[in-house]
């Protein structure tokens, strides 16, 4: 990683956890990942090779910024989707900063929607860091839009464990899928579809 993008991350991440402390409502806060765990999603942007992802809750654009370095080395494309549009300019900027806005559409949709919208198994990796209430309904979709070998990372499983335990619950009971908790940061619950067979 380039030094003007190093000290632009660590800029972020130091107002954010600054912003957060002096708000209490939930909503009010940025809720960016933890520098550890932006970290892993890059490396497995990069391992994976992923050219086509989705990120699922922009915020002002931190994981936005790992991430959409990650897969410009490849020649792919980060889609990120936020729902406050305040945010989604925040990340504009963000992006600007760091050279980074070439590879990245960012859309103000709701994390549904953006999935309704995808084809089937368009995506290589998707990153899902949106409303944890809603994430049972995403389920079905996710499965879909995903391709065959697929990652989808859902961040907050041990901060927010109880939150996601109906979600935790239909992705174990699914057949076609492999998962694994990582005790990264918020904890991070990576999730590969299974390759097709024959």
């Amino acid at each position: 990683m380039d030094q003007h993008l190093s000290a632009l991350l660590d800029e972020l991440h130091q107002y954010g956890v600054a912003h957060d402390a002096g708000k209490t409502d939930r909503l009010d806060r940025l809720r960016n990942l933890e520098p550890e765990t932006a970290a892993l999603l890059a490396l497995l942007v990069r391992a994976t090779c992923a050219r086509s992802v989705l990120e699922l809750g922009t915020s002002n654009g931190y994981s936005t910024l790992w991430l959409a370095a990650a897969v410009r080395e490849h020649g792919g494309r980060l889609t990120s989707v936020e729902l406050d549009a305040g945010r989604s300019a925040q990340a504009a900027g963000n992006l600007e900063r760091a050279g980074l806005a070439d590879v990245v559409e960012l859309r103000v949709e709701d994390a549904a929607d953006a999935l309704a919208r995808s084809a089937d198994a368009h995506w290589d990796l998707v990153f899902l860091d949106a409303e944890r209430p809603a994430y049972p309904g995403y389920w079905p979709e996710l499965l879909r839009v995903l391709r065959p070998g697929g990652l989808l990372a859902v961040d907050n499983v041990l901060s927010h464990a109880d939150e996601v335990a109906a979600f935790r619950a239909l992705v174990s009971a699914e057949r076609g899928v492999s998962e694994a908790l990582v005790p990264v940061g918020a904890g991070l619950l990576l999730v590969v579809r299974a390759r097709l067979s024959g």
